[in-house]
């Protein structure tokens, strides 16, 4: 019956050996629980980021047109078929009322 309780108690001190100090124990699992919690905010930072390059790569495939008008209007381009005719300021200032 010792030897019984003499094994039993063994084995408990193993058991609490590994709560405290072993590879599931309480530290460990606080220490991997941390290092989740930032893997999780780097990711959330990388969504972010690939969201603002989708949407600008969206931009730059669908934006042509916007790129055209700023052509036009900003630095005076023309197309080959085109006819420019430049207004003088007051003319210009006339023609918008």
């Amino acid at each position: 019956m010792k030897a019984l309780a003499l094994v039993l108690a063994i084995f408990l001190i193993a058991i609490q050996a590994q709560l405290w100090v072993g590879r599931g124990s309480i530290p460990h699992v606080a220490q991997l629980r941390e290092e989740l919690a930032r893997a999780e905010a780097d990711n959330e930072q990388a969504r972010a980021r690939n969201a603002q390059l989708q949407a600008e790569l969206r931009d730059l495939r669908e934006g042509l047109e916007m790129v055209e008008e700023k052509a036009r209007f900003e630095l005076g381009m023309i197309k080959s078929d085109e006819v420019f005719v430049p207004l003088a300021p007051a003319a210009a200032s006339a023609a918008r009322r």
